[in-house]
Formats: structure tokens, sequence, C-alpha cells
């Protein structure tokens, strides 16, 4: 540019720096670029009381998209000799609430002498997934375990501490797959013969069928599941296999 302006291009090289290719692409609109802190890991839990034990079922499989990360990996967590949780979402958010659970549980015991009981781990759960509202744990939690009196204790989270005991629940990628049929089986809601309730071990098969049917129609469920069985004697585990395509 002169003294006087900015200096003015003649028509011809007007036309030909348009026609440039490095100045159109100037001449674009920007793009666009977007970033979540958040991913959804997929998998499928679910819990069931029982009159004096409790049943908690989740599956090992860790995918993002079409893509499965590992075939091998536990959603489930045994915080106390009486309790165990799943986390179904994000699995690093779900790493990092389970660490923090435990270590929380570590300082009551500590300072109370004994383990804390299901009742209070749930209220805890509560109050640690709510501290954390405005960027929450991006998990989906089922806490299951035997309380105080024996009997057998689920309950069911939103990601921000919403939480409700209940005699049964599910959560993750397939739990409204899974939700149906525990009503059907369990509830009776709408049947008017009446039935027998089930027993633990029928209760175990079911949940085994019932992860087994998940994985049939939910990609992001598969591979192995894992049923814990937690009662007056503590906890046990047992896995099983799942489709693995």
């Amino acid at each position: 540019s002169s003294h006087f302006g900015p200096r003015r291009l003649p028509p011809a090289a007007c036309a030909s720096r348009s026609s440039c290719p490095r100045h159109a692409m100037a001449m674009e609109a920007p793009i666009e670029h977007r970033w979540s802190p958040y991913a959804d890991n997929g998998g499928t839990c679910l819990g069931i009381a029982g009159d004096d034990y409790c049943v908690l079922a989740a599956d090992t499989r860790l995918s993002t998209g079409y893509r499965i990360h590992t075939r091998n990996c536990s959603k489930a967590t045994q915080l106390t000799d009486k309790c165990v949780i799943a986390s179904c979402g994000m699995k690093s958010d779900a790493i990092t609430l389970h660490k923090h659970l435990k270590a929380r549980i570590v300082m009551y015991e500590h300072k109370h002498r004994r383990q804390p009981s299901v009742c209070a781990i749930a209220q805890l759960l509560s109050t640690m997934l709510y501290h954390k509202r405005f960027f929450p744990y991006y998990t989906f939690n089922v806490l299951c375990g035997v309380d105080d009196e024996g009997k057998g204790a689920v309950y069911h989270y939103d990601a921000i501490g919403s939480f409700e005991r209940c005699p049964y629940t599910t959560s993750g990628s397939g739990s409204s797959l899974v939700m149906s049929v525990l009503d059907c089986q369990l509830q009776r809601g709408n049947q008017t013969q009446p039935a027998a309730p089930l027993g633990k071990q029928e209760v175990v098969e079911m949940c085994k069928d019932v992860m087994s049917s998940v994985g049939e129609r939910d990609i992001y469920t598969g591979d192995a599941g894992e049923i814990f069985i937690i009662d007056a004697g503590g906890v046990s585990m047992a896995k099983f296999e799942l489709k693995q395509d």
C-alpha cells in the first residue's frame, strides 16, 4: 500500500486472485470443531434383591461406537463384605468414582472401627455424585448388598445422585431390554395366575438368560458376564460366556 492508502489491484489481478485455490480456501466459512469430555463405553448391569440375598450381574465388554477396546473389563467393584457396585457409562469416570468411594469407606472404617452398612454406602454414594453435579461423573450406578437386617438391598442412581431403593433394577445400554423381562418374571404386574417366587438359583439362571438375550440385540453388551451373589456369608462371583460378535 502507498502512503495515501491501500494499493488497488487491477481487475485482472482481482480475478486471478479469486480463482487461486489458496485464496478461495481463505474465503470459506470456518470449520467448527467440537470436543466432549464425556464418552459412553456401553455395557449393561442389573441387580435383584431377594429375601436374604442380592444378585448383581454385568457384562465385561468395553467399547466406543463400533470399536471394542477390550472384552474383559469388569464393571463391578466389591466395596465391603456385603456390598458391590456396578457402573455403566464412561469407564474412566467409573474408575475414578470407585477409587474415591473405596477411599471414603476406608476413612469410615478408621473412624468407626467397622465396615459401613449398605444403607450408609448408598447415602455416601449419593452425596459424592451430587457434589459433582456441575461437572458430573458420567456413570449410572447400581449398588447391591445385604442390609443390617439381613435383607437384600438394591439401589438405583442417576448421574447426579438421585437414588431409590427398589426390588430390582438395571442400567446401561441394554437396560430397556432387561427391564421388560424383570417386570414380567419378578413383578408379574398384569398376570392373573399366581406363581411361586423364584429361588436364589433360579434368579441367577434368569440373570444369565437376560444378559444373553440382551447380547443378541445390543452391540455394546457381550463377550462375558459376571454374577455376584451377596448373602450373609459374603460375596461370591462367577463368570459366564456371552456371544463375542
